[in-house]
């Protein structure tokens, strides 16, 4: 299992409309995720900056690389493309970032 943490960023205004988006997330959309091998996933807002911080758990031989590809993620993409900023394709705007301590 490896972790993975990433950053994505609101657009102003949209703080409500992105948690009631997320209470509501699709289950085909989760089993999606799940049937990639990520679990654990959690996604925190800074509401200084709007900056989103994503944290999962991904299993050994996964198939998240392809997650782009699914119909689902892509519906998903252009459903949140309104609040947050996207990459031409709709994808979010990610920033990788490396991790440099852990504790269990």
């Amino acid at each position: 299992m490896r972790r993975a943490a990433f950053t994505m960023k609101l657009r102003p205004g949209f703080e409500a409309e992105y948690q009631k988006r997320h209470d509501a997330i699709w289950p085909e959309l989760v089993k999606e995720l799940e049937d990639a091998g990520v679990s654990d996933y959690s996604i925190y807002l800074d509401l200084k900056t709007l900056v989103l911080f994503a944290f999962q758990k991904i299993k050994d031989h996964d198939t998240s690389a392809n997650l782009a590809n699914t119909a689902v993620v892509k519906k998903w993409w252009a459903y949140m493309g309104d609040i947050m900023e996207t990459n031409p394709d709709n994808s979010p705007v990610v920033g990788e970032l490396r991790e440099v301590f852990h504790l269990d």
